[in-house]
């Protein structure tokens, strides 16, 4: 994969080069949120692997629910900070991307049936119906999260949380919301929709010890 041109791309919190004695602890509170927000990432991808791969059904939707929530209160940090600022131009070269389709197989059939919901092209611009995916979504973030622990682990920390930032903001952000209030849903379906006969027994054994 050649060096991305991001003259385009809002910029990403510290220029790297900073040496005064503010600007380096600045810079040290920025490595630390990469370190974090890299945490963070492996979480998620790690636990939406193990889900698709079909290992805990039972617990599969709240752990799910979970991590999706954690990984959206690590990407509105990125949100509140103020841009990443980088030295270069073009970004280095993380190699290519990982191959996400048989995690997105897999979580088609964790979701089979309850896959696809309605969703909104743009809630504030283009309040226009379409189709959503959890599988596509899952899928889609852990590949825009994996893109930046590929330059995480290569030792690019402002570089991986600069991609973070960015991708935040232009993708894996907008999914994240968007699946976490589809699982929500799913979550509350699951314990709140019963058959009445099931309830009324379950409350004649109770009565009835």
């Amino acid at each position: 994969m050649p060096d991305t041109d991001r003259s385009g791309m809002p910029p990403a919190p510290v220029p790297a080069a900073a040496t005064a004695p503010g600007a380096v602890a600045e810079a040290d509170e920025v490595t630390d949120l990469a370190d974090e927000s890299a945490t963070q990432a492996r979480a998620y991808v790690t636990t939406v692997t193990e889900i698709a791969s079909g290992s805990s059904p039972d617990i599969a939707m709240p752990m799910l629910l979970l991590a999706t929530a954690q990984l959206l209160l690590a990407g509105s940090r990125l949100g509140a900070i103020q841009d990443v600022v980088l030295d270069e131009r073009f970004e280095p070269d993380p190699g290519p991307d990982a191959d996400v389709e048989p995690l997105r197989d897999n979580l088609a059939n964790l979701f089979e049936g309850i896959d696809d919901y309605a969703d909104l092209v743009d809630p504030v611009t283009q309040a226009e119906l379409t189709k959503g995916s959890l599988s596509n979504d899952m899928t889609e973030i852990c590949l825009a999260l994996a893109h930046g622990l590929s330059h995480y682990d290569a030792g690019r920390r402002v570089e991986a949380l600069w991609w973070w930032q960015f991708s935040y903001l232009s993708t894996w952000g907008e999914r994240a919301a968007a699946s976490l209030r589809v699982l929500q849903s799913i979550l509350a379906h699951l314990r709140l929709d019963a058959d009445e006969d099931t309830v009324a027994d379950a409350e004649f054994d109770a009565l009835h010890p």
